[in-house]
């Protein structure tokens, strides 16, 4: 590895929000060194009515992970006889590690194809006694869809039912639908806002970490009155294990106030920044989508080389000084190099990081973009 870096592709503090310590304030304790059910930390009952109103959810609850949340949510689940959980097979594997507890007791669990309502739909038809539990993630990175939120809870809703969301890749990069300006749309609240499915949203539980665009590693629950108020009286985390700290509740609301102040001029930001990085590798993104997770589709024969090919590739970015995501495809079975891109990424870095792609690839565009480098006092060399 080279004594320099012309760019960290792989961190998803997508509106590049750190929370240095000298950016908060001071906290008297810690931690109260009781659990949240006797007592919240100062803050968190501000940052859980902000999250709501910031989310379309009438109440929500913090949880030290969406782990502890969802083995509480399913723990909770698993005491009812009448429902069957239907998993979308691109759901996040939390949700799913949750499930099981509901499998182990008793609950039907079942898996359906990927972002398919019509499948989700006819398997529900051969099931119709039990009232349906749909769990899915809001948005799918690697595959750069939105889940259809909308057919999911017009179904969870026609059997009495309920949709889980795993919204964690959304909260506070996707809001309202805007103008074309703002492709993320406008406020980061999530998909419930995104799809204005805020009049459905007694049917819904949305679950997500702050730990991506808002970048605190805390969690939410957020759903009705009703249903948040029985899932805190039910949890077993938060009698048994330690809240958030005072630090994480601190940082939570900076996180928010940020959002409000400067948020959808982040997103803008972050938006050039993903064109950008995608008009100059055209046809090598592996999606349409303008989500920062861009997975590279290699051309041509690369795509047959097979894995170590695409590990190859990898090191010799890492030797330029660009260090992208290596990770498994879905269904785990070849190589794939994604790039994470940020608000907080230079325009010298994405040209950069591009320019070495291409010139890996031997792709005929790369002397133009060595010399628009150049004009920038960037050698890619």
């Amino acid at each position: 590895m080279p004594d320099f870096a012309w760019g960290d592709f792989t961190s998803a503090l997508y509106l590049g929000f750190d929370h240095a310590s000298g950016s908060l304030p001071g906290w008297a304790r810690l931690t109260l060194g009781k659990p949240a059910v006797l007592e919240d930390v100062p803050g968190t009952l501000q940052v859980q009515r902000e999250l709501a109103a910031l989310t379309g959810c009438e109440q929500v609850v913090l949880g030290a992970s969406t782990l502890h949340l969802f083995n509480d949510l399913f723990g909770m689940l698993a005491g009812r006889d009448d429902i069957a959980i239907w998993i979308d097979e691109a759901a996040y594997p939390i949700a799913r590690w949750g499930a099981d507890r509901a499998a182990a007791g008793g609950v039907p669990v079942r898996t359906f194809a990927g972002h398919d309502a019509d499948a989700l739909w006819k398997a529900m038809n051969a099931n119709r006694k039990a009232r349906p539990v749909i769990v899915t993630d809001g948005f799918y990175p690697i595959g750069g869809k939105p889940a259809p939120l909308v057919d999911y809870a017009r179904f969870a809703a026609a059997g009495n039912g309920l949709l889980i969301v795993d919204d964690t890749q959304a909260l506070g990069l996707f809001g309202r639908p805007v103008r074309s300006a703002d492709p993320y749309g406008s406020g980061g609240g999530g998909s419930i806002r995104r799809f204005n499915l805020e009049r459905a949203a007694s049917g819904i539980v949305v679950v997500s970490s702050l730990a991506k665009a808002l970048g605190v590693p805390v969690a939410m629950l957020g759903g009705s009155r009703e249903f948040v108020e029985e899932f805190h009286g039910k949890s077993a985390t938060l009698v048994h294990c330690s809240p958030p700290s005072a630090v994480t509740i601190l940082a939570a609301g900076r996180a928010l106030e940020l959002n409000r102040r400067w948020g959808d001029a982040l997103r803008r930001r972050l938006a050039e920044r993903v064109i950008r990085f995608r008009r100059g590798l055209p046809g090598l993104t592996a999606t349409r989508s303008l989500f920062p997770v861009q997975p590279l589709r290699l051309p041509g024969d690369m795509g047959a080389m097979g894995t170590m090919d695409v590990r190859r590739l990898y090191r010799r970015l890492l030797e330029r000084g660009v260090q992208p995501v290596l990770h498994r495809e879905a269904g785990g079975r070849n190589s794939r190099i994604s790039f994470v891109l940020s608000a907080r990424h230079r325009l010298s870095e994405i040209d950069y990081a591009v320019a070495s792609v291409a010139e890996e690839l031997g792709r005929s565009d790369v002397l133009k973009l060595r010399e628009e480098l150049g004009s920038l006092g960037v050698c890619p060399g």
